[in-house]
């Protein structure tokens, strides 16, 4: 079970590390920032909800940037292979939201960007959400879902349908809100999911992987299907990133074209590499 495991990273295990010699209680976070804790210096290491870090150890953290690391027995970095696949929670910054990774590519802006930020803007292009029922495509660690329950939407419905991911964000920290309740998670593939919904949504938000690895996602059937799920007047935004721009591509340009003869008003917003469609 992962809920309630504290994480350790090279920032805190430097700042431990510093204090060696020195016993006695030290306050740190063992949840990538959000809040600190009183924890214990041994001469041995150390000892934080019970589990002993012995120096060693706290070495290795101390050297890997972006590793994030459990606090357990025995204590192991965070990430695992499944499905032929390699996941990974990684750092982005101290204080600031981690991204995954699958296979080495980052699911997230990381860079002039951290994932909370990206999250928050591509949802505030939604508009007001205020009592509004929101569709999130791809959760992913649950950072765009979580932000439209912020935003005052009513109903929240997540698609997922990696549950590699859901596992690692069940670890994350910045991704407790998504199981704390009011936010209903669907797991599986989100073509068969949105055939088989029968509400309508005020918004929804498409945030899959590149075209090259989920193109149904940015088929003119799947947007049509989205077109009919929105009420008259709702909106869609749909990250599309800017994949193969050094050489000339210019993904969006596709992507407003078939969101167009679905039947929306499409515009790319540059700041979030997203398309905001509106149902006409």
């Amino acid at each position: 079970m992962s809920a309630g495991v504290g994480l350790i990273t090279s920032h805190v295990a430097r700042e431990v590390l510093s204090r060696r010699g020195r016993e006695g209680q030290v306050r740190i976070s063992l949840d990538l920032g959000l809040s600190s804790e009183l924890c214990e210096i041994r001469s041995e290491g150390l000892y934080a909800r019970g589990v002993l870090l012995e120096w060693d150890f706290l070495e290795t953290v101390s050297e890997d940037e972006r590793g994030i690391y459990t606090v357990e027995t025995p204590p192991r970095k965070l990430y695992f292979s499944a499905s032929g696949h390699f996941y990974m929670l990684t750092m982005t910054s101290w204080g600031h939201a981690p991204t995954v990774e699958i296979d080495g590519v980052h699911m997230h802006r990381v860079k002039g960007m951290f994932p909370e930020e990206d999250a928050r803007r591509k949802v505030e292009l939604m508009g007001r959400l205020r009592c509004k029922s929101v569709l999130d495509i791809c959760t992913g660690l649950g950072y765009t879902a979580i932000w439209a329950k912020k935003l005052g939407a009513c109903s929240v419905k997540t698609i997922e349908k990696d549950e590699n991911i859901l596992e690692l964000a069940r670890y994350n920290p910045w991704s407790r809100e998504l199981f704390a309740g009011g936010i209903e998670i669907i797991t599986g593939d989100a073509v068969s999911i949105v055939d088989e919904l029968d509400e309508r949504f005020d918004a929804i938000l498409n945030d899959p992987p590149t075209i090259k690895i989920a193109g149904e996602l940015y088929s003119r059937q799947f947007y049509q299907r989205l077109y009919e799920l929105l009420k008259r007047g709702g909106i869609l935004i749909h990250y599309v990133g800017e994949p193969g721009v050094r050489s000339g591509k210019r993904i969006y340009v596709g992507v407003l074209e078939r969101l167009r003869s679905a039947g929306f008003s499409a515009s790319f917003d540059h700041s979030t590499r997203c398309v905001k469609a509106v149902k006409v």
